[in-house]
């Protein structure tokens, strides 16, 4: 015997029929709410200007933090080979090149 399962969706606003389920998170907490496109659309454009100012998290759950602007790994491989240091033509530049660099600049 077979069976055949059929879920539909309800809007979870107005009780009609859902086109898609959305999740968002607040506080630290996770949600997920059933809209028709109407109600979808008039959630993503009240949170359009919060998401628009909003930093990306990853997924460890930290945010993404960049505060100091690293250097161009081209120019500290130019700059590495014009002081005789040895340096990788490709890959991962130490550390102490890297140290170097920004000591001299």
């Amino acid at each position: 015997m077979a069976q055949r399962v059929v879920v539909t969706l309800s809007d979870d606003i107005d009780g009609g029929d859902a086109a898609e389920t959305i999740a968002f998170g607040l506080d630290g907490k996770s949600y997920e709410i059933d809209l028709n496109q109407t109600n979808a659309k008039k959630l993503r454009t009240a949170l359009a200007p919060y998401l628009d100012a909003a930093r990306k998290q990853s997924k460890s759950g930290k945010a993404f933090r960049h505060t100091t602007v690293a250097a161009n790994p081209a120019a500290v491989r130019a700059w590495a080979r014009s002081h005789q240091m040895d340096v990788p033509p490709r890959g991962r530049i130490p550390k102490k090149v890297y140290e170097a660099f920004e000591a001299a600049n």
